[in-house]
């Protein structure tokens, strides 16, 4: 029997037809939700993605910055940027789209955006409240997989999930949302030695290594949970992702495509980061 599909577009509609409405609600009020996003170079992937994230605030009643620089702008300028937006009124939301050029220091541009607008939750200073349990901001991509096994109702307590990736991106802040819901983790990477053997343990598998299917159908729990996060292309540009799908979905209980699976998501919970730090705000300013 083949796996149920998680569809991430079906759920990404439902949450943003909410975001909407908060949106308009903040708007009445004066707080209308505002999001910024700089990108750094040409890459024609950052492009089409930055150009998402604007569509999708603009569809949903969010303010939408768009700011653009050639490849050769300075460390300095950006940070400069980043000042402005940290005091702009009208900014609930910063994002730096990544990688930035090599002479620019990420992690100095990460630590400028003011952690109340830390879209991503890249900052030390977010990372760490996730640590600790107690997060403000969640990362885009691991609170839209939380949203999708939230979605079709998995009893996360006690179950064993194996998170394949280890970036600060995805792979670690996955693995602490799961174990503050009351999963039992283990996290592995590409090296992993004899990887088969921890995936099959898995209730639920996340792949998020970016390794054209480093998953396949052999290393799959009969009846797991599979998340499929890391993507690549090839030279010709097309999509590849790490599982196995055609196989896998066999042998799955629930299973997320590419495309149509977490990537909609990702931009779902960008957008839902930007209402809540606008409430945040609103909610401050009514006590005052």
């Amino acid at each position: 029997m083949s796996a149920q599909i998680i569809n991430g577009n079906l759920l990404a509609q439902s949450i943003r037809e909410d975001i909407a409405k908060r949106a308009a609600e903040l708007t009445a009020q004066g707080e209308q939700p505002g999001l910024a996003v700089i990108l750094v170079g040409d890459s024609a992937a950052s492009m089409v993605y930055v150009m998402n994230k604007e569509k999708a605030c603009n569809a949903n009643g969010i303010y939408s910055v768009l700011e653009k620089y050639d490849a050769d702008f300075t460390e300095a300028a950006l940070l400069e940027r980043i000042d402005a937006l940290n005091n702009d009124p009208k900014i609930h939301g910063i994002l730096v789209q990544l990688p930035l050029p090599a002479h620019i220091d990420e992690r100095k541009v990460i630590e400028a955006i003011n952690p109340e607008k830390d879209m991503d939750c890249f900052s030390v200073v977010n990372s760490g409240n996730l640590m600790v349990g107690h997060p403000v901001i969640r990362p885009c991509t691991p609170y839209g997989v939380m949203k999708m096994l939230e979605s079709i109702n998995y009893p996360l307590r006690g179950a064993h999930a194996v998170v394949v990736g280890a970036s600060n991106i995805v792979g670690k802040p996955m693995a602490m949302l799961l174990l503050q819901a009351g999963a039992t983790i283990t996290i592995c990477n590409s090296k992993t030695r004899d990887l088969a053997f921890h995936t099959r343990l898995a209730d639920i598998l996340i792949a998020a290594t970016g390794r054209r299917n480093i998953i396949t159908a052999d290393m799959i729990k009969p009846g797991a949970v599979v998340i499929d996060v890391g993507v690549e292309r090839d030279e010709n540009g097309k999509l590849y992702s790490d599982v196995d799908f055609a196989n896998a979905k066999e042998v799955a209980g629930y299973i997320t495509p590419v495309p149509g699976g977490v990537g909609p998501m990702t931009i779902t919970m960008l957008l839902v980061n930007t209402i809540e730090a606008a409430e945040r705000r609103l909610r401050a300013r009514q006590q005052q």
